[in-house]
């Protein structure tokens, strides 16, 4: 903004604004103090000065601008009063003047602004033809370029197709002239049969014996072809027939020879260790059968399959000296020392493979089915010698047990082998199943040798207890339980030793059963079959047990029926009679506590085959569909019967007790007990000695009965007792005390 002049009053002149004030940094209050800082420097000046005075003449002013005079003050006239803002009336023309110039300013911009549009619009015109000219340019040069992309495509398939037909030309040249080589050679076998004395140098040359290798089996190759075809100057297919057949004899016998001086040297570097010229003798022979001779020869000549020392070295190993019974702990022993040395010589041999032949997988495919088929098979027939189901070993020398404990011993540790060869490596062989197919023959009759195995533990660990039993009846001088008694009773007490070890028999089984099982349904077959022999045993033997304990309540009601007296008898037989009766009284108590001891035993046996059911078995039955029913119906029905022999047994026991009762008031009962209040005597409340004694005799029966028994047993049996308990006496079950 350009300055104005300066005048002591308000000026007219106009106020010149510039454009240049508005650019840049735009500050409306450094535009506004540069308008009035010429008029307000002395009304500035004016105001301090009267600040330091307090006021005109000593007057204050007041907050709204009039002066106030101080008391006593002489007034001046109102038309004297100076006023207090001189410079309003040059500041308020300042501004109009600016206003003015402002909308001049706006106007001018504004004409600008209109004349740059409008020259932006006729630029914008001008631009957006240009696009549209270079856009045409554009496509055209596209389609230039899209033309002259498919000249060069079509130009270089010409050029292939052009290569094809030379490469195809020259390809064939090329094998026109092998052809006219390999006739050339396959011309001097032609000769006489057997005649290989006028061959070329090549083929008796030791040097050059790669090359000969090479041609020979082209030639075999070419012989193989229609000759008609391959030789157009022979007259008719039987003529060409016949030269073929003398030229294929020959070139056949002169293979022979040369693979055979081949493997002459592979065999004599073989014994020099010198890889270098085993390898070039290797690499020779693959011509000849893709090397399989080369391959096998190898494999066969190692010492493990030719040294008769190594054999027996492997047996005694494993199964001892000779004569002495191996062990199931000894073989697994020997068979992992045994299987170590032959993973650590095969892989001695893989090094040597690797650094000799073209096609080392194949040769350690061969090695390993070769160790595998020989050497482990021929361990294995001596290991597992199949016993015979119909005539098996006697327990005494292990029995069928000790021939599945070295089957299981021998898979498991053969199963370790096979995966330590896999990580050595052994091609494409599938070493897994070879390894299954060594056991196919004993896995195929598993089952019903581990059937028969249990069968025979069983039996034999019956004869046990019966022989224990027999001694102890001899050490004790009595015969049975009675006269006449057998000396080896079929029937024994129960004992949860005995129920615990056929589990073990029967876990360990189905521990084999899942090793020799892989597929699910088999699994559940053979475990199924199995512990179906649990059942067997431990519903016979439990059966078996509540019996021997009936036969002794049997043997207790006879005696009591023997000493049962009639009306008329003497005082002295009366006497011995009721001596006797006591005896009697004491064994069927004795009795009935057998009896609630065998119950018990036989609840903690099923309890016991129940937990190891749902353990062990039920997981290995369940992914098979019907197999965990089937099993917990079979279980269910292998138990009745001993539910049947423990239901006849408890009648029994309350036969016992009713009998005893009866015995107890019949003996004990007085008539003065049964005294009427009509006789005129006092009632006497006390418990007569028949009672006293009834109730003692219970309380001991019923204290063993509840410790056998629990829930709704205990309940049907007091049920059961309660009822002719309550016909025959006045007192309750509710008086016992147990």
């Amino acid at each position: 903004m350009k300055e104005r002049s300066k005048s002591s009053s308000a000026s007219n002149l106009p106020l010149i604004l510039d454009i240049d004030d508005f650019k840049g940094d735009f500050s409306f209050d450094a535009l506004f103090g540069n308008l009035v800082n010429e008029l307000l420097p002395a009304f500035q000046e004016e105001e301090a000065d009267t600040a330091d005075g307090h006021g005109i003449g000593g007057t204050d002013v007041l907050p709204n601008g009039h002066i106030r005079a101080p008391s006593g003050a002489t007034k001046f006239p109102q038309g004297l009063s100076a006023p207090l803002f001189p410079e309003v009336d040059a500041l308020l023309s300042l501004f109009e003047d600016s206003c003015r110039e402002l909308v001049d300013l706006r106007k001018q911009i504004d004409g600008k602004l209109y004349n740059l549009k409008k020259e932006v619009s006729t630029q914008d015109a001008k631009h957006r033809k240009t696009l549209t000219e270079l856009e045409k340019g554009v496509d055209g040069l596209f389609d230039s370029f899209a033309r002259l992309d498919s000249r060069i495509s079509s130009v270089g398939q010409t050029a292939a197709k052009i290569g094809d037909h030379l490469q195809s030309a020259d390809a064939q040249r090329e094998t026109a002239s092998q052809t006219i080589e390999l006739i050339k050679y396959l011309m001097e076998f032609n000769s006489s049969l057997g005649d290989l004395m006028e061959l070329s140098p090549l083929f008796s040359d030791d040097s050059r014996v790669a090359e000969a290798a090479s041609i020979a089996q082209k030639l075999r190759s070419f012989a193989g072809e229609d000759i008609a075809r391959a030789v157009p100057s022979v007259v008719g297919s039987v003529t060409a027939s016949r030269v073929l057949e003398v030229a294929v004899a020959n070139l056949q016998e002169y293979c022979n020879e040369l693979e055979n001086r081949l493997l002459a040297r592979f065999d004599a570097a073989s014994q020099r260790r010198e890889l270098s010229t085993m390898s070039e003798c290797a690499k020779i022979l693959s011509q000849f059968n893709r090397g399989t001779s080369a391959m096998q020869h190898y494999v066969a000549t190692r010492p493990m399959f030719i040294d008769v020392e190594v054999m027996n070295s492997d047996t005694r190993l494993v199964l001892g000296s000779q004569g002495s019974q191996a062990s199931p702990s000894n073989v697994a022993r020997g068979l992992s020392s045994l299987y170590k040395e032959i993973t650590d010589t095969i892989r001695k041999e893989a090094a040597t493979i690797m650094a000799v032949f073209p096609s080392p997988n194949d040769v350690m495919s061969i090695l390993v089915q070769r160790v595998l088929e020989q050497r482990v098979t021929t361990l294995l027939d001596k290991l597992l010698l199949k016993p015979s189901l119909v005539n098996p070993p006697p327990i005494e020398e292990g029995g069928l047990l000790l021939y599945l404990r070295m089957l299981a011993v021998a898979y498991e540790k053969t199963q370790e082998l096979a995966r330590d060869l896999r990580a050595v490596g052994c091609g494409d062989l599938d070493v897994e199943g070879l390894t299954e197919c060594l056991f196919s023959v004993h896995k195929d009759e598993y089952p019903e040798h581990e059937q028969a195995s249990l069968r025979q533990l069983y039996q034999a660990k019956l004869e046990e207890l019966r022989a224990e039993s027999q001694k102890v009846s001899e050490s004790s001088g009595t015969i049975g339980r009675s006269k006449g008694a057998s000396v080896a009773s079929s029937h024994q007490p129960i004992s949860i030793a005995v129920v615990t070890e056929f589990v073990r028999w029967n876990e360990e089984a189905i521990s084999r059963c899942t090793s020799f099982s892989s597929q699910p349904a088999t699994l559940a077959a053979n475990v199924k079959s199995v512990f179906t022999c649990l059942l067997d045993q431990v519903s016979q033997y439990i059966t078996d047990g509540l019996e021997w304990a009936r036969d002794s309540l049997i043997e207790a009601a006879a005696l009591r029926e023997r000493f049962v007296l009639g009306t008329i008898v003497s005082r002295r037989v009366a006497a011995a009679a009721a001596s006797a009766a006591e005896a009697a009284a004491a064994a069927g108590e004795s009795s009935f506590r057998s009896f609630m001891v065998a119950v018990q035993r036989c609840g903690s046996s099923v309890a016991i085959v129940q937990q190891y059911f749902a353990n062990s078995i039920s997981r290995l039955l369940l992914p098979v569909d019907g197999a965990y029913a089937a099993s917990c119906e079979e279980m269910a029905t292998a138990m009745s019967s001993a539910e049947g022999a423990a239901y006849k047994g408890l009648q029994q026991c309350i036969e016992t007790v009713m009998a005893e009762v009866e015995r107890l008031l019949s003996a004990e009962q007085k008539a003065t007990d049964y005294c009427s209040p009509d006789d005129g005597m006092a009632p006497d409340h006390r418990p007569t000695n028949a009672c006293t004694r009834v109730v003692a005799y219970l309380s001991r029966v019923l204290e063993a009965a509840f410790t056998a028994l629990e829930g709704l047993n205990k309940q049907a049996f007091l049920t059961e007792l309660g009822k002719p308990l309550a016909q025959r006496t006045t007192c309750s079950l509710a008086e016992v005390h147990f």
